[in-house]
């Protein structure tokens, strides 16, 4: 019976902003993290994904590479980011050249277990709870389901 080889989580080559807290364990590598930000237990952000000032990502998130998020964003418990779409009959396999970016824009709250493809997000949108974002928003409001539709305008 042979070991495995152990990796370690943590916090590697991150760029944070004043008044940060993460709660570990935490996975963090190579992003960066705006101003007054809260990071919960159990996620992980990888390299080249870019917070915000204000935002609070929840446990058990993953913030996949090629992402960014704007200020006062709200990520819920389990939120799940995806950058590789299969675009090629399958997975990439770790071929970065198919990974695509994700762009979410400010003031978004994505509720828990939500899963968001590669898309952009405008300013102002709700996105509900296990929702599947497939496709870009451009108009605020409030998006559920799978795929995620537009239910209604938000309230001023």
């Amino acid at each position: 019976m042979s070991n495995p080889s152990l990796k370690k989580i943590g916090i590697n080559n991150v760029s944070f902003g004043k008044n940060v807290v993460v709660v570990e364990p935490a996975n963090l590598y190579g992003c960066i993290i705006g101003d007054d930000c809260f990071i919960g237990p159990f996620v992980e952000i990888q390299k080249n994904v870019q917070i915000g000032n204000k935002c609070k990502i929840q446990s058990h998130s993953f913030i996949c590479e090629w992402v960014e998020i704007g200020t006062d964003c709200f990520i819920g418990h389990g939120v799940m980011f995806i950058n590789d779409l299969f675009e090629n009959d399958g997975p990439a396999r770790g071929n970065k050249l198919f990974w695509k970016k994700t762009k979410i824009g400010n003031g978004v709250s994505i509720g828990s277990n939500a899963t968001i493809l590669a898309v952009s997000v405008c300013d102002n949108v709700v996105i509900g709870a296990g929702a599947v974002v497939t496709k870009n928003i451009e108009d605020p409001g409030v998006y559920a389901g799978n795929p995620a539709r537009k239910l209604r305008n938000l309230k001023k």
